[in-house]
């Protein structure tokens, strides 16, 4: 494990990672699972990178958090830079639907939902997710976003597997982690 941004000898983000559990075999035999609940029930852990990653929003109009623990942190997030924060959904959870996105998971299929009438042309957006991993929701939700005509200025994620490469599938988008794995 290394510490990322904001920096790699950052004492507070070196508390932040270990805080964060590793439960092996779940949800499939094989995966190692980052639970950052520790993290989100520590006041002073949750508001180090609810800080941190705010400081990346930049000149977003929102943040868009991803399903699930990416709406608990992209709340924090959008509260702390000063911006409006939209969820994307899972499948079938959402009123009204302004567009969808099925892609692959490492063990199967998804479809995410972004709610309608919350961003579109010339709304800047900055998608936050707990972990990055294979890249596929990662990707997914920065293209929902765009498939609306919002501009995607960056995506974060409070942890960075880096062997599984999902920064690659980011292409374009400038990517920020605050812990890698």
């Amino acid at each position: 494990m290394s510490v990322g941004p904001p920096g790699d000898g950052d004492e507070a983000l070196s508390r932040v990672a270990a805080l964060v559990r590793d439960i092996p075999d779940f949800p499939e035999p094989g995966v190692v699972f980052r639970d950052i609940t520790p993290v989100l029930a520590d006041s002073d852990a949750f508001t180090v990178v609810a800080v941190a990653l705010a400081a990346l929003v930049g000149e977003a109009d929102v943040v868009v958090g991803v399903e699930a623990r990416g709406f608990l942190l992209g709340s924090a997030v959008a509260l702390t830079a000063g911006t409006g924060v939209v969820p994307v959904r899972k499948a079938g959870k959402l009123p009204r639907v302004a567009a969808s996105r099925t892609y692959d998971l490492e063990y199967g299929t998804a479809t995410l939902e972004l709610p309608a009438d919350t961003v579109g042309p010339g709304t800047g957006a900055f998608v936050v997710d707990d972990v990055l991993a294979t890249g596929g929701t990662a990707a997914a939700s920065c293209e929902l976003v765009e498939s609306v005509g919002a501009e995607v200025l960056g995506f974060a994620a409070m942890i960075e597997l880096v062997a599984l490469g999902g920064r690659e599938r980011l292409g374009p988008f400038p990517v920020h982690a605050l812990l890698s794995y």
